[in-house]
């Protein structure tokens, strides 16, 4: 049985249909009614891989759930939504994905609360991104209903993938890939959106040494620095393997035109503490409008904690390391949330920092304290499955 979804969402670079995202943020919890009800058959895998899996050593992307879930786009509309056994699906080698770079995705988790139940961490604001992500490289961003009724239905049949231990996660890839068969650059008129699961296990971040990037460049103004497709990844690899042959395990991107401020901290977003204030640098079009930045520059100033958005320059981190005025550096993301920074490398010179910094424990703490269900969710972020 197929499922035939069309509609706002639908057009190449067109907008979403808000009313979807609306209803859930007021309900919280997915539902047939949080969306229109599109029917997804299931397509049940013959045996479940659960008991094959090492729950003690989990390694982050490595293992993945017995499902997925897939929706193509072609002819104007999205149909044929459904959850299959999870493995290869068939595509040629000329299709315009492996080509041209039309390739988009998304990165979330699923979480189980201490009382056992399932949650999905702000999948509005992952949709949010998605949509503009795929209005920027001129693909069809899927409708509401189809992002959310896959996330639920696929998340609510792996349930029992989502770990129980202490800071365990179910990671969700939801991605979108142009699947039309022809060797010339131009826009894709088919696609496949995907959704696919890997549970992981508690994540103990060691502190990384980094090194502050003046050669290569990550994004340019006008490019397609805020958005997440494959191009901004694969285009980082060389300067970060340039950085770990050095000594380094990651590089502080800097702005493509002069190389003076600071932009990113490797496929993360920058937080320092300046003295006793929070400092990131604003978002801009060569910046990730990061789910986990925002979440916990939300918490830091419901803290109490000074957060102030502007941008640092390579010269004001250098000063503040000699005097001592920067006291933490670390990068946050979906993976580690924050991922602390112990030393930095700027033009030659090595920088080290206490990893024993006070105000990125106390975020991550809290943060985990609201997804796994130890502290009221004021805001509403824990979608219920």
């Amino acid at each position: 049985m197929s499922t035939t979804i069309s509609g706002p969402g639908s057009a190449p670079g067109g907008s979403s249909d808000r009313t979807d995202i609306s209803a859930l943020r007021e309900m919280r919890t997915f539902s047939p009614s949080a969306s229109p009800a599109h029917y997804v058959p299931v397509h049940r895998a013959y045996r479940s891989r659960l008991s094959e899996v090492d729950w003690d050593n989990l390694q982050p992307g490595a293992v993945f759930t017995d499902h997925m879930f897939l929706c193509d786009f072609a002819n104007g509309e999205w149909r044929d939504a459904t959850i299959v056994p999870f493995g290869p699906f068939s595509l040629l080698p000329t299709s315009l994905v492996f080509h041209y770079g039309q390739t988009i995705f998304e990165g979330m988790k699923a979480f189980r609360t201490e009382d056992d139940r399932i949650h999905i961490f702000r999948p509005e604001k992952h949709y949010d991104r998605l949509v503009k992500t795929a209005a920027r490289m001129c693909m069809p961003a899927p409708p509401a209903e189809v992002f959310f009724e896959g996330l639920r239905r696929l998340v609510e049949l792996e349930r029992d993938w989502v770990p129980s231990l202490p800071g365990g996660a179910l990671y969700l890839r939801p991605f979108e890939i142009a699947t039309d068969s022809r060797l010339s650059v131009r826009v894709s008129d088919s696609y496949r959106f995907a959704i696919v699961c890997s549970p992981s296990g508690p994540y103990f971040q060691r502190p990384v040494r980094v090194k502050v990037e003046r050669h290569y460049v990550r994004a340019v103004s006008g490019g397609t620095g805020f958005a997440k497709c494959g191009g901004n990844y694969g285009g980082a690899l060389y300067p970060t393997e340039m950085a770990k042959a050095e000594g380094y395990d990651q590089v502080l991107w800097t702005d493509g035109l002069t190389h003076s401020y600071i932009e990113e901290s490797g496929m993360m977003n920058a937080f320092f503490v300046f003295g006793n204030t929070l400092v990131t640098p604003p978002l801009r079009d060569t910046i990730l409008d990061g789910v986990t930045r925002d979440s916990l520059l939300t918490l830091a100033m419901e803290m109490g904690i000074p957060v102030e958005q502007r941008p640092v320059s390579v010269d004001e981190l250098r000063e503040g390391l000699d005097s001592g005025i920067v006291t933490e550096a670390f990068g946050v993301g979906t993976a580690a949330v924050i991922s602390p920074i112990s030393g930095i490398g700027i033009d030659g010179r090595d920088y080290m920092l206490p990893i024993s910094g006070s105000i990125g424990v106390k975020l991550k703490e809290v943060l985990d304290d609201i997804r796994y269900g130890r502290r009221p969710d004021v805001h509403q972020w824990n979608c219920f499955v």
